[in-house]
C-alpha cells in the first residue's frame, strides 16, 4: 500500500493575529474574540480576572481581519470576518450551541490572499449603519446593514468605492452623528511615479481621503482629501456627535496628527525612550479606544512596547491641543483591546500574552507628556519603568514562534517530552510540554498514616462551599472543618472507625458506611445505625442523594431508599452468586424520585445492569463480559453538547485490575450496554471517582497516572493529569479554591485545581538570555545545547555596564543641577533641592518595597516587559552557548560569544581520528547584516563539555575559519559534514582547526539541512528542495545523483526511511518525496564518478528524479520535523512543530480500509460543514500543490460538533452509526496518545 497520511493537530497555534472585544454571546458580556491564522476564538474573562476559552474553531482559511459589528440599538455584537476566501462573511455567537453561526456570507472576489481582493482592512460605521472591506490596493466595497421586520439582520449589495493605483494602509470609519457613513482611508497613490537628480525614487505622497456613503441616493464618494506625512501607517478614529469632535487620529514616524474636514492640522511630538539615536523612527504599531458618556482617550502602542495615552483638549468641534503621555511599557503588541471592566487585553507579537487592570490612567502621574507646544523642542524622553498603571491579572501561554523541537525522554520520565525553542528576544524561553492537564496545587497538609479514602461534603445541599474533608483509614476516621484553617472536629456525629462511603443524602443528612454497617446523621434528630445480619461485613456500597446499595462478604446485595420522612428503608435484597468487587448508582435526574439502574461488578469478570423499577427490582437486565475482575464502576451522566438545557446520556465507567479503562453508553429504556470504548491506563488496576469541572460531571480515573475523563467545546476528552500518583480524590470547593479537588498520596493530604481544560500539554519553562536558533542533545549526558542568537543587541555584559554608566550619569547630572540651583537661588532653592531628594528618596523606597511584595519570578517577568533598553544598529550581535539539564531545567554552563559573532547551528560530533568522546561543533558568523547581506567571515568553533567536580564548563579546543554561514551540520562516517553556504565539505579534527577533507560546490543557493543515512546524503537547499548526495571515500568524492523536479523553500525536514524525505516550506506546505524503486544501487554508485562531476541530467539537474508522495497544506511555516513516537512502546508518527506555536502530527495508516473510511467522512464533511469563513476546504488544502494522499484530521474530528441529524446522514452514508464513528475518530488519536 502507498504511503497515507492522517493530519492531526494536538495543540492549535498560540499566536494572534488579531483581536477584538465586544459583546458577542449576551448584552453585557465583556468578550474578546481573536484570530490565530486560520482559527478563530471566543475568550471571556471570569469573575477573577482569569481568562477563559469559551469556543475555539478551525476555520480552514486564513483570517485576515475581523471587526465588531452592532446595528443600531442593537444589544449584542456580530463578527464580520475578512478572510482569503474572497467573501465577506457576519458571524454571531450562540450561546445555547456555543457555535459561531454564519448570518451572511456574500461573494465579492477570487479566492487567495491577493493584492486587489478585498479582505485585508475591514472598518465599521460607529452607528451599525455599514461597513467597508478594503484591499491591499485598489478595491473598496461598502456594505449597507440594517434589520427586517423579523429583527434579522440583512446585507446590500456591494457599492464600490474603487481608486486605481492606490495602496491602502489603513482604514476607520468616522463618527459624525446620524450624518451620513463616512470613511477614512490612509491611501498611497502610485500612478505617477517621480526620481529625484540621482534616479532615485522620491516616496509617493500619502493621502488621507474620506468616503462619504449616500444613504439616499445609495452611492459612495470621495469627499474629502488631505495630504499627509510619507510614513503615516495607522488611522484612529475620534468619537464624534455628541461624544467628540470627531475626525481621525494619523500615526506616523515620530508624530501624531489630528486631522479633519475643515479642521487645521494638530501636529504632537511622541515622546521618546531615553537612549534611543535621534535618527531612529519611532513608530505606533497598534491602539484602543476607552470611551464613556463624557470622556475618552486612547491607548497606543510602539513598536519598542511603550504604551501611551493620547487625550484631546477640544470645545465642541474645534480640537486645541492633543497630548500624548507616556502610560506604561509592556511587551508589543498586535492588538490591544480596553474592555468595559477595566481589563486591558494584550495580545503579543511573540511570547505570551496579558490580561492586564488598569488600576489607573495616569492622571495623577508626573510622567513625560507632549503637545502641540512642544512640536519644535526638543525630544523629550523617559526611561521605561514597570508597569505602574496596569496590574498583571492572567497571563495566556503561547510559545510562538517555535522554532525548534527536539522529542524524547531525556529527563528519564518513562515517557518523551517535547522541547521547544520559543520566543523573541529576553522574552525567548526553553519549553517542556508534557502530555496531560496542569494541576495547580493549593494546599499540602501530612497526615497521620496511609489514608485510604478522602470526601469533601457539605453539611446542606444548597451550601455554597464544602464544611468536611473527611480522611479514612484502615482503623479509623478523622473529620477536618474546612474555615480559616483546618482544623480536626470530634463531634460531627461521624463515627471513628474505617469508612468506606461518606454521603449527603437528599434531606441534608449524611450517610456514613462503614464495615460493619452503615449510620445516618439527621440535623437535629437521633442517628439511626444499620447493622450488617450475622455479623457480616460490607465489602463495596454505592449512594446516591436518595438510595443506597450495599454489597456484603458472599455477594448478597441489600438495597435502600429513603421514604417520605427521610428513613433509610431495606427494600430488597439479592445473592448474585458471586463475590462483588464493584456496585455504582446511577445519578438521580431532575423531576424525578429515584434512579432506576445500578451496576454490580463480579469477580467473575463480569459487569450487571440491574434495575431499580419497583416492579422488578433487583433484576437482571444486561449482562456484559470483560476481560478482567473490574476493580471500580461508575454509573455518571455526561454530554458533549453546551448550554445549560443540554440533557446528558448516561455512561458506565468500568475500571479493570489490569489497567484497562471501559466506558459504555446506557439505554435508559432497557439498560442494554452499547459503543464501548477502551484505554490501558496504566498497570496498575483502575479506581473511578466522580468529580466537577466547571460544574460539569466528570470522572477520575486512577491508575499509575491520573486520568480525567470530561467533556469541554462539544467533544469528550481522555487526558492523563501532569501530577504524581493519586490514592483517592474528591471534589471540594470552598471560598479559596471554587471549583478543585482534594486527594490523598504518600501520607498527605492535597487540595489541587486543573485549568486549562482542553489543552494536551502543560509546560514548564526556562527563560533565555537571546532568541534561540538551534538546540542538539549530548548522547553522553542528555544535556540540552541550546544556542542562542540576536541581532542589534548589546551583550549581557556590554548591557549591564551601559546600566551601570547610565545611574551614574543620572546621578551626577542630579547632584550637578542641585548645586547649580543653591549657587542661583539661596536658601529657597536649597530646601527645594532638599525636598525633591527626599521625594526622589520616598519614591525609591517605594519601589523597593513593592518588589519585596513580588516575588523573584514575577520580577523578572516584569522585566523583561521593558524590552532592550540600549538598542544599537543593525549589524551588533549578541549570542552564547547555552547547555541545560532537562532532568532539573536548570542551566548548567553558558559560554558568551564575543567579537560579534553569531552562532546559527549547533551539532555534537564523535570524531573517529580520536576516540576521547564527543565534540561540540558551532557554525558562527561575523558583523552580519542581514539587508544588505554582509559579513567578515564565518567560524566552527570546536568544544569539549567538560564536567568538574564543582561545575561543568564549555572548553573551546578550536576555531576553524569559513568563507560563509554555516546553517547545517551532522555527523557522517565520524567526520563533520557541513553546509557552508552552498558548499557541502567533510571536516576531520586536527590540533589546531578542522581539516578539509572533501568539498562540493554545485549546490544552487544555501544548505540549511544535512542528513546522512549510510554513505547517503541528503541535502536540504534554501530554496530548491532537497539533493541526494553519494560520498565515494575512495576518491574522497561527492556527486548528486538525484533532486526534486520544483523548488521547495525549505524549513525542516525529517528522514523517513533510506529513499523517503518529508519536509516543510516557508508557505506552511508539507512535502513527502520519494526517490523511485528504479534508481538501483548500480546507478547510484556510478563506479566511474563522470556523473556527479561532469554529467548533468534532465532540467540541467541530477540525472535521477524524486517523486512527490504527500502533498498538504498545513497553514502555517512547518519550523520542526521529527520521526518519533509519543508514548512508550507507541507507533511512531511524524510530529510537526509551526511558528505559530501548532504541534501536530501526521499518523500513517494501517490498513486499506481505514483509508476507505477517512476519505469518504472527510469527503461527506466537505459538502455537509462548509468552512466557517466561506473557503473551499479541498481548495485550502491545497493551496499551493493539490493535495495527495493526506487526510484533514481536523475536518474529520468537526463530525462530533454536527446536529445529530446530520451525523446520522453521514454516517449511513458510510454504514455504520454515529457512535461508531465517533469511536473510529478516537482511536485513531489514543493510538498514539
Amino acid at each position: 500500500m502507498s504511503m497515507h497520511l492522517y493530519a492531526l493537530t494536538l495543540q492549535k497555534a498560540t499566536a494572534i493575529t488579531q483581536a477584538i472585544y465586544g459583546n458577542f454571546s449576551a448584552p453585557k458580556a465583556q468578550e474578546i474574540v481573536v484570530a490565530r491564522g486560520k482559527i478563530l476564538e471566543l475568550l471571556r474573562p471570569d469573575d477573577t480576572g482569569k481568562v477563559q476559552s469559551i469556543l475555539s474553531w478551525e476555520c480552514f482559511g486564513i483570517i485576515r481581519c475581523i471587526y465588531p459589528f452592532r446595528l443600531l440599538s442593537g444589544k449584542r455584537d456580530y463578527i464580520v470576518v475578512g478572510s482569503d476566501s474572497g467573501r465577506i462573511v457576519v458571524l454571531q455567537f450562540d450561546e445555547q450551541k456555543n457555535k459561531f453561526l454564519k448570518i451572511h456570507e456574500e461573494t465579492f472576489g477570487k479566492s487567495g490572499c491577493r493584492r486587489i481582493v478585498p479582505g485585508q482592512y475591514v472598518a465599521g460605521d460607529p452607528h451599525g449603519r455599514a461597513i467597508m472591506i478594503g484591499a491591499i490596493e485598489k478595491q473598496k466595497l461598502v456594505y449597507i446593514l440594517n434589520r427586517d421586520g423579523m429583527n434579522q439582520l440583512t446585507i446590500s449589495s456591494p457599492l464600490e468605492a474603487h481608486k486605481s493605483h492606490t495602496i491602502i494602509h489603513s482604514i476607520v470609519g468616522v463618527d459624525n452623528g446620524f450624518e451620513n457613513p463616512i470613511f477614512a482611508c490612509l491611501e498611497c497613490d502610485y500612478q505617477d511615479v517621480k526620481y529625484d537628480e540621482k534616479n532615485k525614487l522620491v516616496p509617493p505622497p500619502k493621502n488621507l481621503t474620506f468616503y462619504e456613503l449616500d444613504l439616499g441616493l445609495n452611492h459612495v464618494t470621495r469627499k474629502w482629501s488631505s495630504e499627509t506625512e510619507p510614513s503615516a501607517n495607522l488611522l484612529i478614529a475620534v468619537p464624534g456627535g455628541e461624544s467628540g469632535p470627531g475626525g481621525v487620529l494619523v500615526c506616523c514616524e515620530n508624530y501624531v496628527i489630528y486631522k479633519n474636514m475643515g479642521h487645521d492640522d494638530v501636529k504632537v511630538p511622541i515622546p521618546r525612550r531615553l537612549g534611543m539615536d535621534d535618527d531612529k523612527p519611532l513608530l505606533i504599531v497598534t491602539s484602543a479606544t476607552h470611551k464613556q458618556k463624557r470622556m475618552f482617550f486612547f491607548l497606543v502602542q510602539t513598536e519598542f512596547g511603550d504604551i501611551y495615552r493620547i487625550s484631546i483638549q477640544y470645545e465642541e468641534d474645534e480640537v486645541d491641543d492633543v497630548l500624548i503621555k507616556y502610560f506604561d511599557t509592556i511587551p508589543p503588541a498586535v492588538s490591544i483591546c480596553v474592555l468595559r471592566t477595566g481589563f486591558l487585553f494584550a495580545a503579543s507579537e511573540t511570547g505570551d500574552h496579558y490580561l492586564f487592570q488598569i488600576q489607573g490612567i495616569g492622571e495623577d502621574d508626573d510622567t513625560v507628556e507632549t503637545s502641540m507646544q512642544n512640536l519644535n523642542d526638543p525630544w523629550k524622553l523617559f526611561k521605561p519603568r514597570k508597569i505602574k498603571n496596569l496590574a498583571l491579572i492572567d497571563e495566556m501561554e503561547s510559545p510562538s514562534p517555535v522554532l525548534d523541537t527536539k522529542v524524547g525522554d531525556f529527563a528519564g520520565e518513562g515517557t518523551p517530552q517535547i522541547y521547544t525553542l520559543c520566543g523573541k528576544g529576553n522574552r525567548s524561553t526553553l519549553r517542556v510540554l508534557r502530555h496531560g492537564l496542569a494541576v495547580t496545587e493549593m494546599a499540602v497538609s501530612e497526615l497521620p498514616g496511609n489514608p485510604k479514602f478522602v470526601w469533601a461534603v457539605k453539611t446542606k445541599r444548597s451550601d455554597e462551599f464544602c464544611k468536611y474533608i473527611v480522611v479514612s483509614f484502615d482503623n479509623g476516621t478523622i473529620v477536618l472543618s474546612i474555615g480559616e484553617k483546618v482544623t480536626e472536629v470530634t463531634d460531627s456525629g461521624i463515627l471513628d472507625t474505617q469508612t468506606l462511603s461518606l454521603s449527603l443524602l437528599n434531606d441534608d443528612s449524611l450517610l456514613q458506611i462503614h464495615p460493619k454497617g452503615m449510620r445516618h446523621i439527621r440535623p437535629g434528630k437521633p442517628v439511626n445505625e444499620w447493622k450488617t445480619p450475622g455479623q457480616r461485613q460490607i465489602a463495596k456500597c454505592a449512594v446516591n442523594s436518595r438510595q443506597a446499595v450495599v454489597a456484603l462478604v458472599g455477594g448478597e446485595i441489600i438495597y435502600f431508599e429513603t421514604d417520605n420522612m427521610g428513613q433509610l428503608m431495606d427494600l430488597q435484597r439479592t445473592d448474585m452468586q458471586n463475590d462483588v468487587a464493584a456496585l455504582a448508582l446511577a445519578p438521580i435526574q431532575p423531576g424525578q424520585r429515584k434512579a432506576l439502574f445500578m451496576a454490580v461488578g463480579c469477580f467473575d469478570n463480569t459487569v450487571r445492569i440491574l434495575s431499580l423499577d419497583n416492579n422488578q427490582l433487583l433484576s437482571q437486565l444486561t449482562l456484559q463480559a470483560v476481560n478482567a475482575v473490574p476493580s471500580s464502576i461508575l454509573l455518571t451522566r455526561m454530554t458533549a453538547e453546551e448550554g445549560k438545557e443540554a440533557k446528558g446520556k448516561l455512561f458506565l465507567y468500568a475500571g479493570l485490575k489490569n489497567g484497562v479503562l471501559i466506558r459504555s453508553a446506557v439505554d435508559e429504556a432497557n439498560g442494554t450496554l452499547s459503543d464501548d470504548r477502551k484505554r490501558f491506563l496504566g498497570p496498575r488496576e483502575v479506581q473511578l471517582r466522580e468529580v466537577s469541572i466547571y460544574e460539569r460531571p466528570a470522572v477520575m480515573a486512577l491508575s499509575t497516572r491520573s486520568w480525567l475523563s470530561y467533556t469541554y467545546q462539544g467533544r469528550f476528552h481522555m487526558t492523563p493529569m501532569s501530577y504524581e500518583e493519586l490514592a483517592d480524590v474528591s471534589a471540594f470547593s470552598s471560598e479559596q479554591c471554587p471549583e478543585g479537588i482534594v486527594a490523598i498520596t504518600d501520607g498527605s493530604l492535597r487540595i489541587v485545581t486543573l485549568e486549562k481544560l482542553g489543552d494536551l500539554f502543560n509546560t514548564t519553562m526556562l527563560p533565555l538570555s537571546y532568541t534561540p536558533r538551534r538546540m542538539a542533545v549530548h548522547p553522553e549526558t542528555n544535556h540540552l545545547i541550546v544556542i542562542e542568537a540576536d541581532n542589534q543587541t548589546y551583550p549581557l555584559a556590554e548591557k549591564k555596564e551601559m546600566e551601570k554608566a547610565m545611574n551614574e550619569g543620572e546621578d551626577s547630572k542630579e547632584e550637578s543641577s542641585s548645586k547649580r540651583r543653591r549657587l542661583q537661588g539661596g536658601k529657597y532653592e536649597e530646601s527645594n533641592g532638599k525636598k525633591a531628594k527626599e521625594e526622589k528618596k520616598d519614591m525609591e523606597e517605594e519601589d523597593e518595597d513593592e518588589d519585596e511584595d513580588i516575588d523573584e519570578e514575577e520580577q523578572a517577568k516584569l522585566k523583561t516587559f521593558l524590552g532592550e533598553l540600549y538598542r544599537p544598529a543593525a549589524g551588533k550581535w549578541a549570542s552564547c552557548i547555552r547547555v541545560v539539564d532537562p532532568k532539573t531545567l536548570e542551566t548548567v554552563c553558558v559560554e558568551e560569544l564575543g567579537n560579534n559573532e553569531a552562532a546559527f547551528s549547533v551539532a555534537v560530533i564523535q570524531f573517529g581520528s580520536k576516540d576521547d568522546g564527543y565534540y561540540i561543533c558551532v557554525g558562527t558568523v561575523k558583523d552580519l547584516v542581514m539587508s544588505p547581506r554582509k559579513h567578515s567571515g564565518g567560524f566552527i568553533n570546536t568544544y569539549r563539555l567538560v564536567t568538574g567536580s564543582s561545575k561543568t564548563e564549555l572548553q573551546l579546543v578550536h576555531k576553524t575559519q569559513v568563507h560563509d554561514v554555516c546553517l547545517a551540520m551532522t555527523q557522517f562516517d565520524k567526520k563533520l559534514l557541513a553546509g557552508v553556504g552552498r558548499y557541502l565539505r567533510i571536516y576531520d579534527l586536527g590540533k589546531k582547526k578542522l581539516l578539509r577533507k572533501c568539498e562540493n560546490k554545485s549546490f544552487p543557493t544555501t544548505i540549511c539541512t544535512l542528513d546522512t543515512k549510510g554513505s547517503r546524503i541528503y541535502v536540504g537547499d534554501l530554496c530548491e528542495s532537497f539533493h541526494l548526495v553519494k560520498y565515494k571515500p575512495s576518491t574522497k568524492q561527492f556527486y548528486i545523483f538525484a533532486d526534486t523536479t520544483h523548488p521547495f523553500y525549505t524549513t525542516s525536514r525529517c528522514l523517513l526511511d533510506y529513499n523517503t524525505i518529508a519536509g516543510g516550506d516557508k508557505f506552511g506546505n508539507l512535502l513527502v518525496t520519494r526517490l523511485p524503486d528504479s534508481v538501483t544501487e548500480e546507478k547510484e554508485e556510478d563506479p566511474i564518478g563522470l556523473q556527479g562531476k561532469f554529467g548533468k541530467g534532465r532540467l540541467s539537474s541530477a540525472a535521477n528524479k524524486m517523486s512527490s508522495v504527500v502533498n498538504y497544506y498545513v497553514g502555517e511555516m512547518i519550523s520542526s520535523l521529527q520521526k518519533t513516537a509519543l508514548v512508550p512502546a507507541g507507533p511512531e508518527v511524524l510530529f510537526f512543530a509551526t511558528v505559530m506555536g501548532g504541534v501536530g502530527i501526521f499518523v500513517p495508516f494501517q490498513s486499506r480500509e481505514d483509508v476507505e473510511f477517512f476519505s469518504h467522512l472527510e469527503m461527506h464533511l466537505r459538502q455537509e460543514n462548509p468552512p466557517l469563513c466561506g473557503r473551499d476546504h479541498l481548495s485550502f488544502r491545497s493551496y499551493y500543490s493539490p493535495v495527495k494522499e493526506c487526510i484533514d484530521g481536523d475536518l474529520c474530528e468537526q463530525f462530533s460538533a454536527l446536529e445529530y441529524k446530520k451525523q446520522v446522514e453521514i454516517a449511513e452514508e458510510l454504514m455504520c452509526t454515529p457512535s461508531e464513528v465517533t469511536k473510529r475518530l478516537e482511536e485513531m488519536r489514543n493510538r498514539v496518545l
